[in-house]
């Protein structure tokens, strides 16, 4: 198990199309850097098994989230944290000029790339 971590130049593409680079993980979680460039927008999606704390360090942007009858989009800029318990979903984009950079913490650690599920979402997608 790693202790230490600088944050990678390469990057992977998330399910819902942001960049993610893996920083540390335990046996109990994992930490993650997003960023999604200037004017775009994610895809939608759900967790099945895991949920999320995200702080945003740079950019503006949106977040959509929709948990059964309950709905909201909340700003998002450096300083704001979000959660997102398991199930919820979920869809962000970028309204600023920079990039929209966060740190994110899972929980358990991330089981793969089918984790995710792709569900309708609030804004289109270009």
């Amino acid at each position: 198990m790693k202790w230490t971590a600088t944050l990678p130049a390469d990057f992977v593409t998330a399910p819902d199309g942001s960049e993610m680079r893996l920083l540390l993980e335990t046996a109990r979680g994992g930490l993650s850097h997003c960023t999604l460039p200037p004017g775009k927008v994610s895809l939608a999606v759900r967790h099945q098994t895991i949920e999320e704390i995200w702080y945003f360090l740079g950019g503006a942007g949106e977040l959509w989230r929709k948990l059964d009858d309950r709905e909201e989009v909340v700003p998002v800029a450096p300083g704001v944290s979000i959660s997102l318990p398991t199930g919820v979903h979920f869809q962000f984009r970028n309204t600023g000029r920079d990039p929209l950079i966060f740190a994110i913490a899972t929980m358990p650690p991330w089981p793969g790339m089918d984790e995710a599920v792709r569900v309708a979402g609030h804004w289109p997608v270009p």
